[in-house]
């Protein structure tokens, strides 16, 4: 039932009855000390959880011969701890000690020497080392094939956890049928409200929602939260993460009001039934973050992951990795907001934890480094941002499969810098890689195929071939289309791009059909004071401005300034974008001075918020001397 205070309450008690009756170390007391020892792990209170494991495993080795079951129990217990604490290589330390003694004390299949090489395996994956994690869960599955009958549910856990790292590595097939073979035997071993049969769901759920078929991921985890309702009491931390779930596809499918439903319930379950500093409700403290920085309601976002980032902080040694993803989130927000040295600050503080917590080519690194890429990417000092991407990809190349998505997303990064720096011919080399590999790694309908199409859209417009930015345009536009609700935000950046094509073409009139769509589809599906409306009114402003019907044009840029001061902090670079985009207006109706006020603005926000050489800012300056010269 997760009511870990009554528990405590009542392992206590007995735990004072042992000790009135017996001598210190008999083995009832450490049996004792483990229990409560288990009940502070369950709470993620991990020192107290080592304080009684380490009475226990004291009592045990005194009382016991050196190579008894019940000492490697003892060993196992804190190994499991230090997995917790993010602490690998005294975890490994741990399970090692364990699976020596059964190694000895045990027949070689017996189901203990599997439960032992599992957790190795668990370790491996969680620093993930997948090709280790793989080697010892399969030397787990191969002693419960031969000592177990074929519908135990050892067998059935076995193939989720190496269906769990094909997951992590991106084979979602692969993953798909070994979390089925699980899930199968799960249907004739149990009753079919059993919790473990909504877990099976839930895998399942999960692989759909990375391959980005989000109907499929919903279908699997509403089947998951039916049984969870059913087998456990409502304050359970497993419906919670159910809620959770179906949260996560509706913010994946930009549905941010049902995603927000969906993890406040999951919340409310995590206050009543967890400790106030436990790490578990911090991550729901995390999600609701994660939807307001999704709707670029920034200040929410930040409340919501300054909450998490201080219960981490009490809860969590320093330098844990989840104190280090913490300081990510933050970053990320302030990244959004266009406060660039905020963004490197937290991204960095982030990266420091994950160098001293993690193995050198686990995957966070490498996240990390993208990270820290991103924004000299979006400060526009090019040469800073490949020598992050170019970090990250190194890690990524050597800790990921090669077809893992993933590493896709690196070559997408660096891919994105050439064709800012106007490198076409590399950055086509970039994005046809990542292309490549989405084609292999993903179904043909999946939402980063249709990005990946756009990105290589996007050199060819920059290269003023529009025939072909068109077909990859609509190779893009299709899947979305097909793939997505009619009315998601990213159908409609699909339409803007093409409206951009004949923009540049100069068939306006295309151009409108495509940004109008666009709009509409931005109208129904966002806030009014969205980013992403003021940039479609921009979009509709540039034809207009193209066309010479100037007044037009003003009436749209205005709207999008409009938006673009109450969206986004007062030295955002959008804004200078929207000062400069009326100046060139006023420029083009003969009204210098006017323009001349837009461009200074356009300056002094650029200075504050992009680097010296960034084109942005060069444009900037040069529109502002060139219309000086004609006052």
């Amino acid at each position: 039932m997760g009511d870990y205070s009554k528990a405590l309450e009542f392992y206590e008690k007995a735990h004072q009855i042992y000790e009135n009756a017996l001598p210190s170390n008999h083995p009832s007391l450490a049996i004792s000390y483990a229990n409560i020892g288990q009940v502070y792990n369950n709470m993620g209170d991990y020192s107290k959880a080592l304080e009684f494991y380490e009475k226990d495993l004291e009592i045990t080795k005194k009382t016991l011969p050196p190579n008894h079951h019940d000492l490697a129990s003892s060993y196992n217990n804190i190994g499991q701890v230090y997995n917790n604490m993010v602490d690998y290589s005294k975890a490994l330390e741990f399970y090692e000690k364990a699976h020596k003694i059964k190694e000895k004390a045990l027949p070689s299949n017996h189901p203990s020497l599997a439960i032992s090489y599992g957790n190795i395996g668990q370790v491996y994956k969680n620093m993930g080392d997948y090709s280790k994690a793989l080697e010892f869960y399969e030397k787990s599955h191969k002693i419960y094939e031969k000592a177990l009958p074929p519908n135990h549910l050892s067998l059935a856990i076995s193939y989720g956890n190496i269906g769990q790292v094909y997951n992590n590595m991106g084979a979602y097939s692969k993953a798909l049928e070994f979390y089925e073979k699980s899930h199968k035997i799960k249907e004739k071993a149990l009753p079919p409200s059993h919790p473990s049969l909504a877990i099976s769901y839930n895998n399942i759920g999960g692989v759909y929602n990375n391959m980005g078929d989000y109907p499929k991921a919903l279908e699997f985890y509403e089947k998951d939260l039916e049984i969870t309702k059913k087998a456990l009491p409502p304050n359970h931390p497993s419906l919670a993460t159910s809620y959770n779930n179906i949260g996560q596809v509706y913010n994946n499918m930009s549905d941010y009001s049902k995603a927000l439903e969906f993890y406040e319930k999951s919340h409310k379950i995590l206050e009543k039934a967890l400790p106030p500093n436990h790490p578990h409700s911090v991550s729901s403290y995390n999600n609701i973050g994660q939807v307001y920085k999704d709707m670029d309601d920034y200040s929410k976002a930040l409340e919501f992951y300054e909450k998490s980032h201080k219960i981490f902080e009490k809860a969590l040694p320093s330098n844990h990795p989840h104190l280090a993803r913490s300081y990510n989130n933050i970053g990320q927000v302030y990244n959004a907001m266009g406060d660039y040295s905020k963004a490197l600050e937290f991204y960095e503080k982030s990266h420091q934890i994950f160098e001293k917590a993690l193995p050198p080519n686990h995957p966070y690194l490498a996240i990390s480094y993208n990270n820290i890429g991103q924004v000299y990417n979006n400060m526009g000092d090019y040469s800073k941002a490949l020598e992050f991407y170019e970090k990250d990809l190194k890690i990524t190349k050597k800790a990921l499969p090669p077809n893992h998505p993933d590493l896709a997303t690196s070559y997408n990064t660096i891919g994105q810098v050439y064709n800012n720096v106007g490198d076409y011919s590399k950055a086509l080399e970039f994005y046809e890689k990542s292309h490549k590999i989405y084609e292999k790694a993903l179904p043909p309908n999946d939402p980063h195929l249709a990005v990946s199409y756009n990105n290589i859209g996007q050199v060819y417009n920059n290269m003023s071939d529009y025939s072909k930015a068109l077909e990859f345009y609509k190779k893009s536009t299709t899947i979305f289309e097909k793939a997505l609700p009619s009315n998601h935000p990213d159908l409609a950046t699909s339409y803007n791009t093409i409206g951009q094509v004949y923009n540049n073409m100069g068939d306006y009139s295309k151009a409108l059909e495509f940004y109008e769509k666009a709009h509409k589809i931005y109208e129904k599906a966002l806030p009014p004071n969205h980013p992403d409306l003021a940039s479609s009114y921009n979009n509709i402003g540039q034809v207009y401005n193209n066309m010479g019907d100037y007044s037009k044009a003003l009436e749209f840029y205005e709207k999008d300034l409009e938006i673009t001061k109450n969206a986004r902090p007062p030295n955002h670079p959008d804004l200078a974008f929207s000062k400069h985009d009326i100046g060139l207006t006023y420029e083009n109706m003969g009204e210098y001075s006017k323009a001349s006020q837009f461009y200074q603005r356009a300056v002094d926000i650029a200075q504050l918020s992009l680097s010296s050489n960034h084109p942005h800012l060069q444009l900037y300056r040069k529109r502002l001397q060139d219309v000086k010269k004609k006052m």
